[in-house]
């Protein structure tokens, strides 16, 4: 019941977070996850191979929800999501096969490093800038494939490298929140394809598992992200984004800290 209980909350969380700032929710799920995990003493050797994957699964229907709720609001640029999602599955897999060879100890290292990456980001002021001009196909399959690589290695939707990509060159917040929604699930999709793929028939693995996809998580984790996550979209249209950015920012600077002790 401690473990039902605890992906509940996690996936409340997680739908709220995908829905108001695009992130898909695994900036808070895969290092919630690992803590989880560790203390239930489960597949040591794959702790964090296990988070990433398990999160990159639930984002898939955590997306789509959150995706669906910015639609409703006109806040998607699908003609941008077409031309990033080629790059973005190409990369989705690439990290998905890094993610297999890194040992379990720096993987970890790694997600703690980028998240202090972030919530420094995300609390220091940013100067004026003038918005670039977006680059064509080309470029956004480039840029689609350094994204995709990026959140299947760490297990996120890749909201927080999509969203301020697209506001520098000259996207509205709201819509490149909602466009890096959409281009999040073909992220975790090919991401948890990839670690379903690259953990099949490791040992040690725990019961009811694909390859590193726990699906019991998984399950419990949507039955709460997707009814929240059209919540956190509302949330959007209607809060002080730049206030709950720094807030959340500061959230993740003490989960880093805790990962990296």
């Amino acid at each position: 019941m401690i473990e039902l209980t605890a992906y509940l909350v996690l996936g409340t969380l997680a739908g709220v977070l995908a829905g108001l700032f695009g992130v898909g929710g695994g900036l808070v799920l895969v290092p919630s996850l690992m803590l989880l995990y560790e203390w239930l003493g489960m597949a040591s050797q794959w702790i964090s191979h296990l988070a990433i994957g398990t999160s990159l699964a639930a984002i898939v229907g955590t997306g789509l929800a959150s995706a669906r709720a910015h639609q409703r609001r006109g806040a998607v640029r699908w003609d941008l999501v077409a031309r990033l999602t080629p790059g973005i599955i190409l990369g989705a897999w690439l990290g998905a096969m890094l993610a297999g060879i890194l040992p379990e100890p720096w993987l970890k290292r790694l997600f703690a490093a980028f998240l202090l990456v972030v919530s420094a980001r995300m609390l220091l002021p940013e100067g004026q800038r003038h918005a670039a001009q977006l680059p064509g196909v080309v470029g956004l399959w480039c840029v689609g494939a350094a994204i995709g690589v990026v959140s299947a290695l760490v297990g996120i939707g890749g909201g927080t490298l999509t969203v301020p990509y697209l506001n520098r060159h000259g996207i509205d917040l709201r819509q490149a929140v909602g466009t890096a929604a959409a281009a999040g699930v073909p992220i975790a999709l090919a991401g948890a394809i990839g670690f379903m793929l690259v953990g099949w028939g490791r040992a040690g693995l725990p019961e009811l598992s694909s390859g590193f996809i726990h699906w019991p998580a998984v399950g419990t984790i949507l039955i709460a992200s997707i009814p929240t996550a059209p919540l956190g979209a509302a949330l959007a249209h209607r809060l002080p984004v730049t206030l709950l950015r720094r807030l959340f920012a500061c959230l993740l600077l003490v989960i880093a800290l805790q990962l990296a002790i």
